[in-house]
């Protein structure tokens, strides 16, 4: 299996052979690894100024690869699991190679030239024999909404013989604008999702993979179905789960902020650690996350062991179930799972199951629920509930023309009921406290505009009793 990726940084104003510092990969020292049946190596055709390339070579041993219990025969060919294209054509023994390879490049860090990982730079990818089971209009039909351009041209069975038409494999050529992360994640997914074929056992875990490796692009994406049903081997229940939590994301992509460690993280993380680290500041014990969705929250308060109960609720069974699978509750150890509780529960209608209560969290929920029945959520939590604390997070919508994927007018996510200014949510926020004996502060999270603001608003409730006592 062969790959090419070259790059001239034109306006970037480096050295094309800076690419190896995105890469993590000295151009002047040629690298390798081993991967399940076989080696990748990575070297450099060419190093320059004006132009660098980067080749990642794997050499398959088709024996090695039986014999590690992860070959497939081919159906009605005996020796299918020796005699087969793995050795020859792009599949996912290449998408493992450059997750391995890559890794740190994936997730977009670059100490050395950190400017120049967060940039789009121009990118030429080649691949001369990818298996694509759909023809050269599939390839077109996944990259193409990505910002590549394609070309995509079959692979003739024979070139002596042309009547014998085209094979299954295309030589594929992607040429664009993007940061190298999102390029590298684009084929760590399409590879498999084209050949239609994995060569190792497809599990809950594989879900995990799929929705961290397209954050950002994959919830947007006009084939998600298709890309996710072949990327979990036609599993419906694991499809389904992966389409559930991309759902829940935004529907676009959100800006990076800079972590402790001083890489990149997404907004939907900087939200969450915002959530958690007001949490951590009350000295909240007893919390519940309501329309907890996939359990995202939730795993990061169970990091907390001063958190000693923990509560999440969704209307929606299949989502509880969701956030169990990736929060892997059974095999929790069962310190963990005392601590945690799955209810499906509303947060329009009183439940007494909620009450007492340190601190609730909305999450990302209020803009899910119709304008009229608003007023029934906030008595139900405010006043039959009735925590300690409630943290209210929810988009800002000044913030949204500073989004360029969304279209002017759009909401960040089609289930979105509504999204409020600051000033519409400040007028909520406070009629809300006012009304049931809480006080109310405001924060900002994420990169705040000096215009717009910040593109996520936290209120924090505190009932007025708590606060005097």
């Amino acid at each position: 299996m062969f790959l090419t990726l070259a790059t001239d940084l034109a306006g970037a104003g480096a050295p094309a052979s800076d690419f190896g510092f995105l890469l993590h990969k000295n151009p002047a020292r040629p690298q390798g690894i081993e991967i399940t049946g076989g080696t990748a190596q990575v070297f450099y055709p060419e190093a320059s100024n004006d132009r660098c390339t980067a080749a990642v070579l794997l050499e398959i041993d088709p024996i090695a690869l039986v014999r590690s219990r992860r070959g497939k025969a081919a159906e009605g060919f005996t020796l299918g699991q020796y005699v087969n294209d793995r050795p020859y054509a792009a599949s996912s023994l290449l998408a493992v190679a450059l997750g391995k390879l890559f890794r740190t490049a994936m997730n977009g860090r670059c100490d050395a030239r950190p400017e120049l990982a967060a940039r789009s730079i121009p990118l030429e990818i080649h691949i001369p024999a990818l298996p694509c089971s759909g023809g050269a209009e599939l390839a077109e039909q996944l990259f193409a909404p990505l910002g590549w351009t394609v070309d995509a041209r079959p692979v003739p069975l024979d070139p002596e013989i042309p009547s014998w038409g085209h094979s299954r494999y295309v030589d594929l050529r992607l040429t664009g604008v993007l940061r190298l992360a999102d390029a590298l994640n684009h084929l760590y997914v399409m590879l498999p999702v084209l050949d239609d074929a994995k060569h190792y056992w497809v599990g809950p875990d594989e879900v995990d993979k799929l929705v961290r490796a397209g954050e950002g692009w994959l919830a947007a994406h006009p084939s998600k179905e298709l890309i996710s049903r072949r990327y979990l081997a036609h599993r419906r229940y694991l499809a389904d789960t992966a389409l559930e939590r991309l759902a829940e994301a935004d529907g676009v992509a959100e800006p990076e902020v800079a972590s402790d460690e001083g890489g990149p993280v997404s907004l939907a993380v900087e939200r969450r650690t915002t959530v958690a680290a007001v949490l951590k500041e009350l000295g909240a014990r007893r919390i519940a996350d309501l329309g907890c969705g996939e359990g995202a929250l939730v795993g990061e308060l169970l990091k907390d062991p001063m958190v000693g109960e923990l509560i999440a609720t969704d209307v929606s069974a299949r989502s509880l179930i969701s956030a169990k699978r990736r929060l892997h509750y059974d095999d929790l150890p069962d310190r963990q799972r005392e601590r945690l509780r799955f209810l499906q529960s509303s947060v329009t209608y009183a439940d007494h199951r909620l009450t007492g209560l340190d601190a609730a969290v909305l999450m990302e929920v209020v803009e899910h629920i119709d304008p009229p029945r608003l007023p029934a959520m906030a008595k139900s939590i405010f006043q039959s509930a009735r925590p300690g604390a409630v943290i209210v997070t929810t988009p800002n919508r000044e913030y949204n023309p500073l989004f360029p994927s969304l279209p002017a007018g759009q909401f960040r996510h089609p289930d979105h009921r509504f999204e409020w200014t600051r000033r519409e949510f400040h007028t909520w926020a406070t009629a809300v406290a006012e009304l049931y004996g809480y006080t109310v502060k405001f924060r900002p999270v994420g990169p705040e505009n000096p215009e717009l603001g910040p593109p996520t608003q936290l209120a924090l409730f505190q009932h007025r009793e708590k606060v005097s006592g």
